[in-house]
């Protein structure tokens, strides 16, 4: 199962307790995957499409709670078993389909027309409750989320503008940075910060899929912390054994040229110690030497060689 069914099959099975905020949350349903039909003059039907059983499911449940009818759920099975099968619920004019898209703010009626409406019901979303239920509706609509995994990206897919815009809003409005993208004939808005992504998981009461995700955050930063400090370490330990290469040329190069007398007396030890351990650091070699000596000592010692070495060069190429 993906990342987005489990997400939809845990806020599927999410029923608040308030009427009214089961009202704000078939809202959001009804309007991101809603088809509605005109019966006779305003006579109005509408059909709500899903794969998910869940889905269907709460969507019945809703509407039995807020308005005391029954839905039959029909299920559209798939020959091809790489399809899943299809979930639809039907209200018809008779069942009263137009007293519920007027009472979730989809239709008004003036007089004897009836208008369609794109902006969320300010009744709906007046209180926080209203407004996490709005928001957990569109998703179960029209909203699906990448495997964390993989990639972070949020989106709710809409046809039109203007319902894209107003979901943008009521995202923005908790600062989650929604965007809006047209993609072919759909209206994409989208969150692709995980933190944000967390954030609205846990404004819908996605628990299960939020702790899921920081799981995968925590792991996935572990993994780059250990990579980080592998290049690190890779990277000093490159850089010292390019660094001993070039002491133990510019000894070999001294010992070859003019012996290792030439060398100061103080550097002799050293300059062995170096030749015969090439992967040992300046630490070292110098808890090896006959009288112990620092890093420093060390470094200092073996950058005098290399400048011996760089003086001999120049003058025997002279």
């Amino acid at each position: 199962m993906s990342f987005s069914a489990q997400v939809k099959n845990e806020l599927a099975r999410i029923i608040h307790e308030n009427p009214q905020v089961q009202l704000s949350e078939l809202s959001a349903i009804i309007r991101m995957s809603g088809t509605l039909k005109l019966m006779g003059f305003n006579k109005l039907s509408f059909v709500i499409n899903t794969e998910n059983p869940a889905i269907a499911r709460k969507v019945f449940t809703l509407i039995k709670n807020c308005f005391g009818i029954t839905v039959e759920i029909q299920v559209n099975r798939q020959s091809n078993l790489k399809r899943n099968n299809t979930y639809v619920l039907s209200v018809t004019y008779d069942q009263g389909a137009n007293d519920i898209l007027e009472k979730v703010g989809i239709i008004e009626k003036e007089g004897e027309h009836l208008s369609w409406v794109s902006t969320i019901p300010k009744h709906l979303v007046s209180r926080q409750d209203g407004k996490r239920a709005y928001l957990r509706g569109a998703f179960l609509g029209s909203g699906s989320v990448s495997d964390p995994a993989k990639m972070y990206h949020l989106e709710f897919s809409t046809v039109n503008i203007e319902i894209s815009q107003n979901l943008r809003k009521l995202l923005n409005s908790y600062k989650l940075n929604a965007k809006i993208v047209t993609r072919k004939n759909n209206n994409v808005v989208y969150i692709k910060e995980s933190e944000h992504i967390t954030d609205l998981l846990n404004l819908m009461g996605a628990y299960n899929a939020l702790m899921h995700l920081e799981d995968i955050k925590i792991k996935k930063q572990m993994r780059n912390d250990v990579n980080r400090l592998v290049n690190c370490e890779t990277a000093n330990l490159n850089k010292t054994v390019d660094t001993s290469m070039r002491q133990i040329e510019c000894i070999n190069y001294i010992m070859e040229k003019q012996g290792l007398d030439y060398l100061p007396e103080n550097l002799h030890e050293i300059a062995m110690l170096r030749v015969e351990n090439p992967d040992m650091s300046l630490k070292e070699l110098g808890e090896i030497m006959e009288t112990p000596l620092g890093k420093s000592g060390v470094n200092h010692r073996l950058k005098k060689i290399e400048m011996i070495a760089e003086e001999l060069k120049e003058k025997i190429e002279k």
